[in-house]
Parts: structure tokens; sequence; C-alpha cells
């Protein structure tokens, strides 16, 4: 006589979890790792202007912008 395997039961096996929203895993990543990733990357924002970039006041901006190139 050959012995065969029981048979497969159903009922057993757990069924395939549902897969979680987006906004869920964003969060749940993002409590482990950190906001590693911008959301948009550097060529789909505006680009920085100097003046945004720069620490001196608009006074001196405007200033140095005035100067002629011969005089740089």
């Amino acid at each position: 006589m050959s012995e065969q395997p029981p048979p497969d039961d159903v009922a057993d096996v757990p069924a395939q979890p549902e897969r979680e929203p987006e906004w869920q895993r964003r969060r749940r990543l993002e409590a482990v790792f950190g906001d590693v990733l911008p959301e948009t990357t550097s060529d789909e924002r505006d680009p920085e202007t100097a003046a945004d970039a720069s620490t001196e006041d608009a006074g001196d901006r405007w200033l140095r912008a005035q100067v002629p190139p011969h005089h740089g």
C-alpha cells in the first residue's frame, strides 16, 4: 500500500493579507527610515535664485548688481 499525503485543508491555509494603502505604507516607512527622499526632484522645482541663497541684504545685492563689469 502506498501512503498518500494528507489532503490539503483550505481552512488551515492563511489567506493573503490585504495590501495596505499607499499612504499607510509611506507613513510606516517614514517612521522607520525617516523622510529620506523628497517628493519632488530638483528638476521639478523652481530653480533657487542667487538672491534666495544669499545671506546679504537686498541693498547690498542691488549695489553689487549695479557695479559695471569692468569694475568687477
